[in-house]
């Protein structure tokens, strides 16, 4: 169950950070509240995962799943570049995750 609630704390927090940049520094309604609503969902659901995962771990696949879906979701909303040196930093970053996801740490 924590890791169907981290799946669901990162998604909250992709849709967040894209309704930010669509919010247009907070100058558009919607995006903004769901700016808003959203990251408060992504806090709340990251802290109840973190009572039975190790925050090391949890934090790691939060931000860089997030970093990846942010990339691929803002080249396909806003037309943002994505070099191609950035796409491989971010291969890295998620390289590193499952690295340390694969270490089997769990909270006793």
């Amino acid at each position: 169950m924590p890791w169907v609630l981290l799946g669901a704390a990162i998604t909250t927090e992709v849709a967040s950070t894209l309704a930010l940049r669509g919010s247009e520094g907070f100058s558009r309604l919607v995006p903004s509240i769901i700016t808003i609503v959203g990251y408060v969902a992504s806090f709340v659901l990251l802290a109840i995962v973190l009572k039975s995962l190790p925050v090391g771990i949890v934090y790691a696949i939060w931000s860089a799943v997030g970093i990846a879906l942010v990339a691929v979701f803002g080249k396909l909303i806003f037309d943002d570049p994505v070099p191609p040196l950035a796409m491989f930093g971010m291969a890295l970053i998620i390289g590193g995750v499952v690295l340390v996801g694969a270490s089997g740490a769990t909270r006793t």
